[in-house]
């Protein structure tokens, strides 16, 4: 039912609200072998749905709080989702149980054909009725509440007609879903677009925020005033461990992740990054909005 998330699976680990890390395949043997002490992982589901890389999640799993974050369902697509492609998904998540799922407010098929890119969409209530649509469908179909992620986005539609912290908590509101807050995307789309961070951040429904997610950015090269992209390819910065810092005093802890999708390093480096996010865990203290504006 619309506005109720499904309950739990059985045999499901939670996702504790500690640091995790984006597994990544040049890690796999690497992370079989050390077994870090990091407090869950996160992997993208669309790279695990066959073959020997679903074998290695399964070992990860025996050991390790898994969270399921995909990016083919195309949650903003007017056609509806792809039901092959849930179906597989659904079918990924009763072998592995994860403790979470998720996906993006964007959309990236068309008549089946995907894209390979995370499209934005215009802000508006027939946008809204879609995500809904298709939300209740995913989650049904899943079994299962999905966290949504808000979008790094570069361009706005002039017709969209509703802010986009309001649109996320629609969503949340109307079908029962979670919230991922991507620290690092309302950094990108608060510097490309002129919005203030802090006030996007405040204007989150706390309560729906299930998960963070922390990454570097760039700025594109040649531009007068720099496009920043949400790039994974470096250490967070310090304006997103910034925000972060501010969220967790806003919010309280949450399951909080480091994504590196590009230029990988050594894993060494990536667990350096979820210690430094530990460590802003272990010392929050949550207050109120109130306090922040004061």
């Amino acid at each position: 039912m619309p506005g109720t998330p499904p309950p739990a699976c059985p045999g499901v680990a939670p996702i504790p609200a500690a640091a995790g890390i984006g597994l990544r395949f040049p890690h796999h043997e690497a992370f079989l072998e050390l077994r870090p002490p990091v407090g869950w992982v996160e992997v993208h589901s669309e790279n695990y749905l066959s073959g020997q890389a679903l074998s290695v999640l399964e070992a990860v799993r025996a050991d390790y709080p898994v969270s399921l974050h995909s990016v083919g369902l195309s949650l903003g697509s007017a056609e509806g989702l792809d039901r092959r492609h849930l179906s597989r998904l659904a079918a990924l998540a009763r072998r592995v149980a994860p403790g979470l799922i998720s996906e993006h407010l964007a959309w990236g098929a068309v008549d089946h054909d995907f894209l390979a890119d995370l499209l934005p969409l215009p802000l508006t209530e027939e946008s809204l009725a879609v995500v809904c649509r298709n939300l209740d469908a995913a989650e049904n179909a899943l079994g299962r509440q999905l966290l949504l992620e808000n979008p790094a986005t570069y361009v706005q539609f002039r017709h969209s007609t509703i802010p986009e912290p309001e649109f996320l908590t629609a969503l949340a509101k109307r079908t029962g879903c979670g919230l991922i807050c991507d620290i690092n995307n309302i950094v990108v789309s608060s510097a490309n677009h002129g919005w203030n961070a802090q006030r996007y951040l405040g204007s989150l429904p706390a309560a729906s925020i299930g998960e963070f997610h922390l990454a570097g950015h760039s700025a594109a090269a040649g531009e007068a005033a720099p496009l920043l992209l949400d790039t994974h390819d470096r250490p967070v910065p310090p304006a997103v461990w910034s925000l972060f810092e501010t969220a967790l005093a806003l919010i309280g802890p949450r399951p909080t992740l480091i994504e590196w999708d590009a230029a990988i390093p050594p894993l060494p480096v990536l667990l350096a990054e979820a210690d430094a996010a530990a460590t802003r865990l272990a010392r929050c203290t949550p207050t109120t909005s109130d306090d922040l504006a004061a």
